[in-house]
């Protein structure tokens, strides 16, 4: 099934992730990654992820999940070894009209994490609509070979010259064709360089 893919700006947001082993951990940095208040609830936790609780990076409740844990998150990431629990977390969240990642059973939440590649403001999300995760994967690693670090400087450079164009007061559709035509140029260029041996 489609799903709408989404950029949410998460700053200062409260996430709960239940679920304390490596998988989770991936979770928590995707969060933190993104300026969200992350709480963890899980009866163990990693050494990485108790060195950023230790830090006040993120809370921490060591304990097994409660449907109370819930309470001032707008989503949670069921992450635990177990399934039953997840499906749980999952059902508990749905009832609430939370967003609920699940990381074992996709289909039973209503959101997931694309594979994502970072080059500075840029991000390429991957998403196989949670029916095969590593294959995103597979295909955002495939895509960093090709998109390297530059793009994320091209990006930086058009920022700047659409703020220009802001400022001066120009009509969109006119900023969008000189954008979109600079953009095609910066990459021709790149193209022309990396083919010089």
């Amino acid at each position: 099934m489609p799903h709408l893919p989404l950029n949410i700006d998460v700053r200062g947001m409260s996430a709960l992730v239940v679920g304390g082993g490596a998988v989770a951990g991936r979770k928590v940095m995707s969060l933190l990654g993104a300026g969200a208040t992350v709480r963890i609830v899980a009866p163990e936790l990693t050494p990485e992820i108790t060195r950023l609780v230790s830090a006040g990076t993120m809370k921490a409740k060591i304990e097994c999940y409660q449907t109370s844990d819930l309470t001032d998150s707008f989503l949670a990431v069921a992450a635990t070894n177990d399934p039953q629990t997840n499906r749980r977390i999952a059902a508990d969240a749905r009832q609430r009209g939370m967003l609920i990642a699940v990381t074992d059973e996709p289909e039973s939440g209503n959101c997931s994490f694309p594979a994502l590649l970072r080059r500075g403001d840029l991000e390429v999300a991957v998403s196989t609509n949670g029916t095969c995760p590593g294959f995103a994967a597979v295909v955002r690693d495939f895509l960093a070979t090709v998109i390297g670090e530059e793009y994320g400087k091209i990006l930086a450079t058009l920022a700047v010259e659409r703020e220009k164009l802001l400022t001066e007061g120009s009509h969109s559709t006119y900023n969008n064709q000189i954008l979109r035509s600079r953009a095609r140029q910066l990459l021709a260029e790149l193209s022309t360089r990396k083919d010089i041996p």
